[in-house]
């Protein structure tokens, strides 16, 4: 998978118009500034697209699958319209399910509760714990974190030989880090999976909004990913792939809309036929607003010109670690080196300051919102910072003093929607912080660093 840098036509590639551009948020130092989002990585800001499509069609808002009425009509054609597009966004196989879900996290639990019995599930320490944890039902091979891509082929082709060649095996991974931003080898890794007789699920949540995502090229089984990190934040995932380990499953939820057909029994009982489609695993009244933002999103990104959006965010990457690498107490995160491709999401650490404090003092003297901590995958930080797992720390700040060095790190992260301003704010609140220190003392309240209010520091 390979990402290019192409340099930009400016006037066809810009920021994408998103919500929340022209907010302003108060300093502690007096004064207000337009905020500056860089957490993309969390919750990525809706698309103004989105906003609109799904302000258009809230007035025909309906009942999905439930209704003869106009309303319910038109909701159904729009949720299954979805549907469509999302497949044709994520390059599906004319056989594979679209099955939407609310999150990255709830698909890979789907998937998880789906799996045969007795498979085998092998995934990376590295992965965020969406699909580092759902597989308690599994015997699960844990691979230890790799240093080059090469490296991550390996371990799991070693892993795959030493398995019972007989029984199902599942790998997962994800696309691109939701820590260091780097691109793993996922076709590489599919072809390792299928050689061995394994399946892959590919655990997009990372990459789907910085990269095109193409199933039949990648030649993985499932995708899953989020909607509130591909700029439709209305609370919908997807897990789409192969629908035979999807059929042959329990649905995930038992209830309307799973069933197809419900009878009582002579013996009391009742007797359930379950829909073998993506419904079986869709129980309940959909969210069709949070579907058909998705839609709306994949579209968005496909009519912007996708290739020219990655290759504008690589000027951006390219840009923050130049000016990252250029303050000499700045540690960038990464498992396969400075060469290594990425998406906009980067990590680091900063000599002699927590990264909370760090974190707090971007946000409150600069008006930049950052994310602090061990980003839901824990082990991965602990293995880029050298640390032992009885180690404290977690996510979210620790009860660690203002100053004190900390078990988490700082991450930055962008998209379609940043703003050059808020790069270039972001590396001059850096360089200053560093050189300077902080215009304001914290402390810890609630397991977070705040500004100690009426206190300024001593500059």
């Amino acid at each position: 998978m390979s990402v290019s840098t192409a340099a930009l036509d400016s006037s066809v590639c810009s920021p994408l118009p998103v919500l929340g551009q022209d907010v302003t948020v108060p300093l502690v130092t007096g004064g207000e500034v337009t905020y500056a989002a860089l957490d993309y990585a969390a919750s990525a800001p809706a698309l103004q697209r989105v906003w609109d499509d799904v302000a258009a069609y809230a007035p025909y808002y309906g009942s999905v699958h439930r209704g003869a009425g106009y309303l319910s009509q038109l909701s159904t054609d729009l949720f299954e319209n979805s549907r469509r597009t999302v497949a044709e966004f994520l390059g599906c196989r004319a056989e594979d399910q679209v099955v939407f879900t609310r999150s990255t996290t709830d698909s890979l639990n789907l998937l998880a509760a789906a799996i045969p019995a007795n498979c085998q599930v092998f995934v990376y320490e590295t992965e965020h714990h969406a699909s580092l944890l759902p597989w308690r039902d599994a015997q699960v091979t844990y691979l230890n974190a790799p240093r080059t891509p090469g490296q991550a082929v390996e371990t799991l082709e070693r892993a795959l030989a030493d398995r019972d060649p007989y029984g199902p095996a599942l790998v997962c991974v994800t696309g691109a880090s939701n820590v260091t931003g780097e691109l793993w080898p996922v076709r590489e890794l599919a072809a390792a999976a299928h050689a061995h007789g394994a399946r892959i699920v590919l655990d997009a949540a990372q990459l789907a909004p910085h990269h095109p995502v193409d199933i039949a090229e990648l030649d993985v089984d499932w995708v899953a990913f989020s909607g509130h990190k591909l700029y439709a934040p209305f609370g919908s995932g997807v897990l789409a792939g192969r629908a035979d380990w999807l059929q042959a499953a329990e649905p995930y939820l038992a209830g309307g809309g799973a069933s197809r057909k419900v009878a009582r029994r002579a013996d009391g009982g009742v007797d359930v036929d379950w829909h073998t489609t993506a419904a079986r695993h869709e129980a309940g009244s959909p969210n069709v607003i949070g579907v058909y933002s998705i839609a709306s999103a994949c579209k968005a990104l496909t009519e912007a010109g996708f290739d020219n959006l990655v290759a504008r965010e690589q000027q951006l990457v390219t840009r923050v670690r130049e000016g990252l690498a250029e303050v000499p107490e700045v540690q960038v995160l990464s498992l396969f080196g400075d060469d290594a491709p990425r998406v906009g999401v980067i990590s680091f650490v900063v000599r002699g300051w927590n990264s909370s404090h760090f974190a707090a003092a971007l946000s409150a003297e600069y008006g930049i919102g950052v994310r602090d901590g061990l980003f839901c995958a824990h082990p991965l930080v602990r293995t880029l910072l050298g640390s032992e797992p009885q180690d404290p720390g977690e996510c979210g700040a620790p009860e660690a003093e203002p100053g004190e060095r900390s078990l988490n790190a700082i991450r930055v992260s962008f998209g379609a929607g940043t703003p050059d301003e808020h790069i270039d704010r972001f590396l001059r609140a850096v360089t200053e912080l560093v050189r300077e220190g902080a215009q304001w003392k914290y402390r810890t309240e609630d397991g977070r660093c705040v500004p100690d209010r009426g206190t300024a520091a001593q500059v």
